[in-house]
């Protein structure tokens, strides 16, 4: 089973050529931030109330991309969870490279190098296994078109997604207006979830907003 943040890598990839979606830096950051937190609250390791996110067992989990995350919320003082995304965020580079470590080393993607105007480099992950590349999008658009209770992992997921764009590209324009309730109504169940949501966005508005216009 992949975790979350392998997950959340597959589901932020394109297709073509093995690049992620363009978005800031920034917010890939939080998207592997919510997905480390979700993962461990999903792991009963973590809970929130309606601000705070808090211990609830620090027996690590035995994944070196999860359990440092644990070991600092043990040994701190009740946070916000919006303080624990900005947190783990600084770190989510490593995570990241992690996560992208074992997509690779179970032959899901490979690494590729890209040269661009001779002076730039740039790495690209083509899919080796597109059906499971493919899977993780196919279980969250399942979870919106049926009306059972979606589990957190899946609530993380579906909150990326919005967030970053990527349902223009899973759904029909028809079939976005008619399950964009539902879209709603599931990110908004898991604290941690909306949290990261709304923080890309956010960053998306800065980015935006700090963009001349010509």
């Amino acid at each position: 089973m992949l975790g979350l943040v392998e997950e959340s890598m597959l589901l932020l990839l394109r297709d073509e050529g093995g690049s992620f979606v363009r978005m800031p830096t920034a917010s890939m950051r939080l998207a592997i931030a919510g997905a480390v937190l979700t993962e461990l609250f999903d792991a009963n390791r973590v809970d929130t109330d309606r601000q705070h996110l808090f211990l609830v067992d620090d027996a690590p989990t035995g994944d070196e991309l999860l359990d440092p995350t644990l070991a600092e919320i043990a040994a701190a003082e009740r946070q916000h969870v919006r303080y624990w995304i900005q947190h783990v965020a600084e770190r989510a580079d490593v995570i990241r490279a992690g996560a992208l470590g074992r997509l690779i080393g179970k032959g899901i993607l490979t690494e590729r190098e890209r040269r661009f105007l001779r002076m730039f480099r740039t790495r690209q992950y083509p899919s080796v296994d597109g059906d499971v590349c493919q899977e993780v999008r196919r279980r969250v658009v399942a979870v919106l078109r049926s009306d059972e209770f979606a589990a957190p992992r899946d609530v993380l997921l579906i909150c990326l997604a919005d967030a970053c764009g990527i349902f223009r590209k899973l759904l029909s324009r028809r079939e976005r207006a008619r399950l964009n309730r539902r879209i709603k109504h599931v990110a908004s169940r898991i604290l941690i979830g909306r949290t990261m949501a709304q923080e890309i966005v956010e960053v998306r508005r800065a980015v935006v907003d700090s963009t001349p216009t010509s």
